[in-house]
């Protein structure tokens, strides 16, 4: 079982970043899929989060409007669109499913 994220940077803030997560060794589309992000001596928070059938997200307030979740079951992969990035969404962004977290991606906002 493994996921990998990737589609992290350096971006400006007002600047817009796309995050995806590939998954394998098990049946993505049965599993609810969420994005967390930690940020330097802070805490792991969760940012988004989307049903296996895709028919339901959540996401945190400090995100809603900004962020959106999707995913692609035939591609395995989850993604997370981020626009109008701020300078406190700096963190390292994981990838979370079936008990399983990905080694994260950094996203830098900053001018």
């Amino acid at each position: 079982v493994q996921l990998v994220e990737s589609g992290g940077g350096l971006v400006q803030p007002g600047g817009s970043l796309r995050l995806s997560c590939v998954a394998s060794g098990f049946t993505f589309s049965a599993y609810a899929m969420t994005w967390y992000r930690q940020a330097p001596g802070k805490e792991r928070d969760m940012v988004a989060a989307i049903t296996s059938g895709a028919g339901s997200t959540n996401y945190a307030d400090s995100v809603k409007g900004r962020f959106t979740i999707s995913r692609d079951n035939a591609k395995n992969t989850v993604y997370l669109q981020m626009n109008s990035l701020k300078p406190e969404d700096t963190a390292v962004y994981y990838c979370y499913g079936r008990r399983t977290w990905g080694k994260g991606t950094l996203v830098t906002v900053s001018s």
